[in-house]
């Protein structure tokens, strides 16, 4: 799931970003203070991640919803116990592990919640102590009915960070599953903010500067009114999140 590529995607949130829509291309810009990057590490099989789910929905019609960035990573390693998550993938539980590192944690679990790369109990406000942007992102996404998408964007690190990279993540929204073995038998789940795709990390120059131009193809199985697009500029030593934006595709 995890690729290479030679440019970057970036979307926005409400609030903390501007929009502006044309025909099936939206445009989005980072804000001046950081979004909060908000990471589920989730499984179909685990009976104790169903709330995690729900509450991870919520985020959708929260006060804060502008400006906070939801992501779900389906992992892999409850697929052995009876029922396998259909969006579950290793990519996800490798990511889990290596942000766990940056916390030093000896293990990892599910659910688990990370709020700018660190682990998070849901205490408090989600949205944590506010910071200004340390890297700006404009975003222009166009999203056809049918063929890939094609993403541009500029992304410019605010302070000199040469451990600075970028990923993208494209996710799906209304999502559900029917289960039929395991801790969660005979339920129906729903889910948001499920990752599909993720691209990177990417460097940036040694200006702190990236352009992207990326095309993304859409997977037949994929609701093309449901996905989003999302970019995190994060630092590869630290795990923290200098800026990230989101958003759904434009309604025409």
């Amino acid at each position: 799931m995890q690729q290479k590529i030679s440019s970057v995607i970036l979307c926005a949130t409400m609030m903390a970003i501007t929009f502006g829509t044309s025909a099936a291309t939206c445009t989005a810009q980072s804000g001046a203070q950081r979004a909060t990057l908000l990471e589920l590490y989730t499984s179909e099989g685990c009976d104790s991640c169903p709330p995690a789910d729900r509450w991870l929905s919520n985020q959708k019609s929260s006060p804060v919803a502008g400006l906070v960035v939801p992501l779900a990573f389906h992992v892999d390693y409850w697929d052995n116990l009876g029922w396998k998550d259909p969006f579950g993938s290793p990519e996800n539980t490798r990511r889990q592990h290596a942000q766990a590192g940056f916390s030093g944690a000896k293990f990892v679990y599910t659910p688990q919640f990370l709020r700018d790369g660190k682990d998070w109990r849901r205490s408090g406000n989600v949205l944590g102590d506010r910071r200004d942007a340390a890297a700006s992102i404009d975003m222009e996404l166009n999203h056809p009915k049918q063929g890939p998408w094609s993403v541009s964007a500029k992304v410019r690190t605010l302070l000199p960070n040469p451990a600075a990279e970028v990923w993208l993540a494209v996710y799906e929204n209304n999502l559900e599953s029917r289960v039929n073995a395991g801790e969660n038998r005979g339920e129906t789940l729903r889910h948001d903010f499920v990752v599909r795709q993720k691209y990177g990390p990417l460097p940036l120059a040694a200006d702190g500067s990236l352009s992207v131009n990326q095309s993304i193809k859409v997977a037949d199985a994929w609701k093309r009114d449901d996905l989003g697009v999302a970019i995190v500029v994060q630092d590869a030593k630290t795990g923290d999140v200098l800026q990230a934006v989101s958003r759904l595709a434009c309604r025409n």
